[in-house]
């Protein structure tokens, strides 16, 4: 569910509309409050876990803090994150260099079960932590309606399931294949599950709106769920070319994925469009 289309204003003297707009837009996305939980997992390496807790930690008070000052409200993963990182950051000084060592080998995996735990949390105590992001764009006399909570509580599980199936394949990579830094463990397939998430964030809000004003006898154009998959083709074709030129994929692989990707993005174009 999304605002009403209203008159706001502009950013600090000197930002123009448009990146006014992005930043908000970016502070009003739960992806801003998964941002420096990317920013922990992908920069922790063997000798670099401090300084990855203390850059984590870092954006997320910049998260808080522009926030503030564009009075859009604080939001209980960015406060999660703030703990977290600080814990880390802590021990990131003080903890001897086994536990350091530890840390750097499951980051990854400690991030997701993390963010997995929170997410799941929040649906137990019936409130899911899209929530608060959702209020930032929706008017106030929709808070409380079955639809706009049935919304949120699809999207918030989304999200527990990408971050569970990020967890899971991190661990495959680290404790099976005994390499942090696999090419699909432990990059194509968590960031899919992210791009995964987020297509459904965005996807699915017109969708279960336009179900539940047809089903009240006002037929909407339904969103094709197509669009789900928007970004896949892309996705495909940017890991293939990457992997092939890189020389991580075989050539045959990294050919086929570019074709995929270029032949894919053709479908959802052509049956991506909004059904009656």
């Amino acid at each position: 569910m999304t605002a009403t289309d209203e008159t706001k204003p502009s950013g600090p003297v000197g930002e123009s509309p448009k990146q006014s707009s992005f930043i908000d837009n970016f502070l009003k996305s739960p992806f801003s409050g998964i941002a420096p939980w990317i920013v922990l997992s992908v920069f922790s390496s063997p000798g670099r876990f401090e300084e990855a807790a203390a850059a984590a930690l870092g954006l997320s008070l910049l998260v808080l803090w522009l926030s503030y000052r564009r009075g859009i409200g604080v939001h209980s993963l960015e406060v999660f994150g703030v703990l977290v990182f600080a814990i880390f950051a802590v021990l990131g000084l003080i903890a001897p260099h086994n536990v350091i060592g530890w840390l750097e080998l499951w980051a990854g995996e400690v991030t997701n079960i993390s963010l997995a735990a929170f997410a799941i949390f929040t649906l137990l105590i019936r409130r899911p932590f899209t929530l608060a992001y959702a209020k930032e764009t929706t008017p106030q006399e929709y808070w409380e309606s079955p639809l706009f909570l049935r919304i949120n509580y699809a999207i918030t599980s989304a999200w527990a399931a990408a971050f569970v199936f990020a967890a899971i394949v991190g661990a495959i990579g680290d404790a099976v294949l005994h390499d942090s830094g696999n090419f699909w463990t432990g990059w194509v397939l968590q960031l899919a599950a992210i791009f995964a998430a987020v297509a459904f964030t965005e996807f699915y809000p017109d969708y279960a709106s336009a179900k539940a004003a047809s089903a009240a006898g006002q037929p909407q154009p339904l969103p094709s769920i197509v669009r789900i998959f928007d970004w896949l083709p892309t996705f495909v074709l940017a890991v293939g070319i990457y992997g092939w030129v890189s020389g991580v994929l075989p050539d045959a692989v990294g050919i086929g994925m570019i074709v995929a990707g270029i032949v894919g993005a053709a479908v959802i174009r052509r049956f991506g469009a909004d059904t009656a």
